[in-house]
């Protein structure tokens, strides 16, 4: 650990005196050095990583490298917001069964194979991570992988590492899978219909060579599940361990939370109609929903500020935002946009490629949202390079979800769902079991966005 340490401060001392030995002002070299303090700190002390963003704000702050105003601008709290009401959401959710429903669903479904369960698996992974978020999504996945395998006796792994693998995948297809998709949607002013027709598509797509790759890579351990499935027979038995949750409270659950997707897809026209400033809608209506589900839940409603709602993430996501933005105060993004626009030769095609593979290869190693916070400024400060830099934010997005897929640590539903296959079943998953193919699906998905990218005109 203190060797640990010592590399931090010793690398984020040295990016500072380089940064001002290559001509930065005080002020820039100061956020970049914190910054990378900060990065650092999640990557080595990841249980430290809120210490880390506290105490680097707060020295942006004593040495006036940023004023309090802009702490407050940069912080981003429309996304915040938007995030404790979707969480707010969820655990309706999950108290009237909404997942356990999911589950069981799967479950019931008549002559099941393995083929089937497989391919099943890893489109409502995807689609889940849509409407919900990654984390949620696989959490619940995992208790119908673990029904299956654990009554068929086959080894539970290679289907949760599918599961997730696609889970991360899907999180791109709308702003609400990610928490860096509603961040790019704050910052870039791109609306749901934006993400819904050109994200969703694409996102479709790299799910299905996704999957491809998956069922090839696990070819032996589908064909041993069916093997067992037809020895077995019927599926009959699943249905008896399901507990179906009550009806009338599923269903008005799901009408809240319905209504609240209908709102966000619709954000943009009812803003316009309404003369409302750009996003209102799609960041406060799941306040809004959220303020009304306490009303009808008042004696849960402490229950799902204090437990459902993850304070402890969020303040990390917003004083990350804040140092993120001292870069951008300081002028010290501007100057490496202009180093960026200068290496690709004012080309946005090849910046384009640029932003997607290092934000593939940055979100395998670190957290995604640190990556799109600091990418972020960048971009911003490209603008007027070109008529439209569209294919820089959806770069991001993508490399930021499927980057995630390369690595165990590459993203937070990798970690959650690890955790539980440990804890549960008492199975640990080596860094290069993951990593191969991993690489495979992160690769190949990237691959697939960067010719979409390139070629299809929407995105210029």
């Amino acid at each position: 650990m203190i060797r640990k340490f010592f590399i931090l401060i010793s690398i984020s001392l040295g990016l500072g005196f380089l940064a001002r030995w290559a001509g930065l002002t005080t002020h820039q070299a100061t956020a970049i050095s914190i910054f990378s303090a900060s990065i650092m700190g999640t990557l080595f002390f990841w249980n430290f990583r809120l210490a880390f963003v506290f105490l680097g704000t707060s020295l942006l702050l004593m040495t006036r490298t940023i004023d309090l105003k802009s702490v407050i601008t940069f912080a981003s709290l429309e996304v915040i917001m938007f995030l404790v009401g979707m969480m707010i959401l969820v655990g309706l959710l999950k108290d009237a069964g909404f997942f356990a429903w999911i589950v069981s669903l799967i479950l019931r479904i008549k002559n099941l194979t393995a083929n089937k369960f497989f391919i099943l698996i890893c489109v409502i992974s995807a689609l889940l991570a849509c409407a919900v978020d990654e984390v949620t999504a696989i959490i619940f996945i995992v208790a119908a992988i673990f029904e299956i395998c654990d009554y068929f006796e086959v080894n539970p792994m290679p289907f949760l590492i599918s599961a997730v693998l696609a889970t991360n995948t899907g999180s791109s297809g709308t702003a609400l899978g990610n928490p860096i998709g509603i961040l790019i949607a704050s910052k870039s002013g791109f609306t749901f219909e934006d993400f819904m027709l050109k994200a969703f598509p694409v996102m479709l797509v790299c799910l299905f060579m996704a999957v491809a790759v998956l069922r090839f890579w696990y070819r032996r351990e589908v064909a041993e599940l069916d093997r067992k499935m037809k020895e077995f027979g019927a599926n009959d038995f699943l249905i008896r361990l399901i507990s179906v949750p009550p009806e009338k409270e599923l269903k008005v659950s799901l009408w809240v939370f319905g209504m609240t997707l209908v709102f966000i897809a619709l954000h943009h026209r009812l803003e316009l109609l309404w003369g409302l400033e750009s996003n209102t809608i799609l960041l406060t209506m799941p306040l809004f929903s959220s303020g009304c589900v306490m009303i009808w839940k008042w004696r849960k409603a402490r229950k799902y500020i204090e437990k459902d709602v993850e304070w402890w993430t969020l303040l990390f996501f917003m004083l990350l935002f804040v140092q993120a933005g001292a870069l951008k105060y300081t002028g010290a993004t501007d100057v490496l946009a202009k180093k960026l626009a200068m290496l690709s030769g004012n080309s946005v095609p090849l910046l384009t490629g640029i932003v997607l593979w290092v934000s593939t290869i940055g979100s395998s190693m670190l957290d995604n949202v640190v990556l799109v916070a600091a990418f972020i400024p960048v971009i911003q400060s490209l603008h007027g390079l070109s008529s439209s830099l569209q294919p820089l934010w959806w770069a991001l997005l993508f490399g930021g979800c499927f980057g995630g897929n390369i690595t165990l640590v590459g993203s937070t539903a990798n970690i959650v769902a690890l955790g539980i296959l440990e804890k549960e079943r008492n199975i640990h998953v080596t860094f290069f079991r993951w990593f191969w193919v991993g690489l495979a699906v992160g690769v190949a998905t990237a691959s697939l966005v960067w010719v979409a990218l390139l070629l299809l005109p929407f995105y210029r």
